[in-house]
């Protein structure tokens, strides 16, 4: 069944190929789009909170030299480089981004380390080689309901006996928890919600905690850890807000004032969710 599936390159693209430059303007050097690890709290700068939250990822894999890390979703290749300099493995990386795949490839071939080191233009949906452990931090936003049992299947399938997988994503709460929580779903919570699915992430779907435990355990998955950073992602969300508005004019130079206020719209709009409780974002470590 896994195996007839087309990955969603369209929908992906929409988003990660707007432009690097773009990107540049709010990112830090490692161009991680993800969740930093604030463990120094404000004294880190937003580089060394990112390296942070690659090292916390990578040190829940019990990486040994010479094994093979897939890095599912490996956006511009900072994971990969860091797991080669800190734990002398071999790295695959996955990625639907025509941006991310040339500029991680680039940055893995002036790596001086005689590991192998590949990112491939592809989907987990196309990848069947046996690896050690797996890391995929971000990916499944864009996986999509219809295809959790396959995604979960796979990763499974491609690990031995006893191998670790790292998943760390964006997690929402039910309706239900939603209620009993006493949060509000007020008008303007659903109209945003709306126009991230639409305008900033086409194609995407959150999952809740329970749905990633279901899931993972139907594969045949062990949840070993779960690790909540939602307090983390306020804060990065914030960061790369204010790195965009100090950035305005070339924003708008590089893309549009549109796109400029669309982004300060979902940076600001998604810290807001983090602080309230709506959304979290979790670490799964899982076992095969």
């Amino acid at each position: 069944m896994s195996e007839e599936l087309t990955p969603h390159f369209e929908d992906v693209q929409a988003h990660y190929d707007l432009s690097d430059d773009f990107f540049r303007l709010f990112l830090d050097r490692t161009q991680m789009y993800t969740c930093a690890y604030w463990l120094g709290g404000d004294d880190m700068t937003l580089e060394q909170a990112q390296i942070a939250k690659i090292d916390l990822s990578l040190g829940k894999l019990d990486l040994r030299p010479g094994m093979t890390l897939l890095d599912l979703g490996c956006g511009w290749g900072a994971a990969m480089v860091r797991a080669i300099e800190k734990y002398d493995v071999n790295v695959v990386g996955l990625t639907l981004s025509k941006n991310q795949a040339s500029h991680a490839q680039k940055v893995l071939d002036e790596m001086d380390s005689p590991r192998s080191k590949r990112v491939l233009l592809e989907g987990w949906e196309r990848f069947h080689e046996p690896v050690d452990r797996i890391v995929a931090i971000g990916p499944l936003e864009h996986v999509g309901l219809d295809r959790y049992t396959a995604f979960f299947e796979r990763a499974y399938e491609l690990l031995p006996a006893g191998g670790t997988f790292l998943l760390h994503t964006i997690t929402v709460l039910s309706e239900k928890e939603i209620i009993a929580s006493g949060l509000p779903l007020t008008p303007a919570i659903v109209e945003f919600s709306d126009f991230m699915k639409t305008e900033i992430f086409p194609g995407g779907y959150l999952p809740t905690i329970d749905m990633v435990k279901e899931f993972s355990a139907k594969a045949g998955f062990k949840l070993k850890r779960r690790q909540s950073l939602q307090r983390h992602y306020a804060k990065t969300l914030d960061v790369w807000a204010a790195g965009l508005q100090a950035h305005k004019a070339e924003a708008i130079e590089i893309q549009s004032e549109e796109v400029y206020e669309m982004y300060m719209k979902y940076l600001t709009g998604c810290a807001n969710l983090f602080r309230k409780g709506y959304t979290d974002l979790n670490q799964f470590t899982l076992r095969k």
